[in-house]
């Protein structure tokens, strides 16, 4: 499987075998500081193969490469932070989306 940002269509997708098998949608707003990623999908019989976590550490590798900051609408891109704390940085705090990062930090159990 290949990981290719298309520009065009504003889209990482994934490619197997010369078909694309699912895609991070993402839009860049004006300035060009951050961009929005708004959901991800990965066609039903490739599901399950780690595709939708491949995109999204891709995603966010190349943010962090360009020094972009992360509005995020998307669930998935949501989860993947969350068990990725690494990336937890990009998320810009004044645009953060809609999508929140949930907090997996081990709790203090009190009795």
């Amino acid at each position: 499987m290949n990981v290719r940002k298309t520009s065009d269509n504003g889209s990482y997708e994934a490619v197997i075998d010369g078909q694309v098998v699912g895609m991070i949608v993402y839009h860049t707003p004006r300035g060009g500081e951050r961009v929005t990623l708004s959901h991800t999908i990965v066609e039903p019989e490739y599901r399950g193969r780690g595709i939708a976590t491949r995109l999204a550490k891709h995603a966010l590798d190349d943010l962090r490469t360009q020094d972009l900051k992360l509005t995020n609408y998307c669930p998935f891109v949501a989860g993947y932070i969350a068990n990725h704390p690494e990336y937890k940085d990009l998320v810009d705090g004044r645009f953060p989306g809609r999508a929140t990062v949930p907090d997996r930090a081990p709790r203090e159990r009190t009795n």
